[in-house]
């Protein structure tokens, strides 16, 4: 296998990652907010040499499946880290005290004051093509329960990309094209 491309098996599982914002605060309402997030995450990517298959942003949740290059603990650390000091500084900066008092910690105990996401680990290792593409869907669908008409018209979402008709200017691009496929497509 080229070391360069990613291949789904026992022995290199992708990670099925889905973050939470803290109560399930609507935090991504905004366009601007969602730029942000999708910027701190190729960020991220490229901080701990992820490669990124499939992505939903939503106004309270996102998920990512990505390979694990790292261990799991390291990926989330991250891929939390650094989403969550990109958007926690944008709200600082746009000057948005309400939305940073709602992610306040209630116990001052941290070395921090703002918690974006949930603590709870909801991370599942994917270690098949079926499963794989069954997660891809899942993500992709996201939005469709959302009240779009299909998974394509949603700007934050991979779909387009999967169904290999890209916008000009996509949020954030996809590695796709480095999965080696077992089993034909």
């Amino acid at each position: 296998m080229n070391p360069h491309t990613f291949q789904i098996s026992r022995d290199s599982q992708a990670l099925f990652i889905t973050l939470t914002t803290k109560n399930r605060l609507p935090v991504f309402r905004k366009d601007e907010l969602k730029d942000v997030l999708c910027r701190a995450i190729d960020e991220a990517r490229r901080s701990a040499g992820l490669f990124l298959f499939a992505h939903v942003v939503m106004i309270d949740h996102l998920h990512i499946l990505t390979d694990q290059p790292k261990p799991t603990s390291e990926v989330l650390l991250v891929l939390k880290g650094i989403t969550a000091r990109r958007l926690i500084d944008f709200l600082k900066q746009g000057k948005y005290q309400h939305s940073l008092e709602k992610l306040r910690h209630e116990v001052q105990n941290r070395n921090y004051k703002y918690s974006l996401c949930q603590t709870e680990k909801n991370v599942l290792p994917i270690f098949s093509e079926g499963m794989f593409m069954q997660k891809v869907n899942y993500i992709h669908n996201n939005p469709v329960c959302a009240g779009l008409e299909k998974p394509t018209d949603y700007r934050y979402s991979s779909a387009r990309i999967w169904r290999r008709c890209p916008i000009d200017i996509e949020p954030l691009l996809m590695d796709i094209d480095r999965i080696d496929w077992r089993s034909s497509r």
